[in-house]
């Protein structure tokens, strides 16, 4: 069955918007749309795997903290169906702070956060190793 779960103006990711058009300045509201419409109508169509989930360059410059946040919860209701996700901030000393977003209960739990911390050091290991050998090839680094 293909259908959504719910009526389109059920469906969480729906009910989020919702909740942030009544919460957030309007032009607040109307950059987050900016960003997430986009996302929003590839994952309706199934396209994901050719779509950048960046929420940072130039299509982001210039939106507050508050608004990058928000998008990416909005993309989270929309990809998990849940609305109970959360933006959790990990502090890294190979990186700086990495902003996640995450359940509920995970955001809760000091051993997964501090799994997804050691997951995202391994990649950012793996990443700066890739970099190195690519950069000695005469290879694009700026993946």
């Amino acid at each position: 069955m293909n259908e959504p779960e719910f009526p389109p103006e059920h469906r969480p990711v729906d009910m989020y918007l919702g909740l942030l058009r009544n919460r957030m300045d309007t032009e607040d509201y109307l950059q987050l749309l900016d960003v997430v419409q986009p996302i929003l109508r590839a994952i309706e169509e199934q396209r994901l795997p050719e779509l950048d989930f960046a929420l940072d360059g130039e299509r982001t410059d210039g939106l507050s903290q508050e608004v990058r946040d928000e998008a990416a919860l909005v993309i989270a209701a929309a990809v998990t169906g849940r609305l109970d996700n959360e933006v959790v901030e990990i502090n890294l000393d190979e990186t700086g702070p990495v902003r996640v977003i995450t359940d509920a209960d995970t955001a809760s739990d000091p051993t997964r956060l501090g799994e997804i911390a050691d997951y995202i050091r391994e990649r950012h290991r793996q990443n700066e190793e890739l970099r190195g050998i690519a950069e000695v090839s005469g290879l694009p680094t700026d993946f």
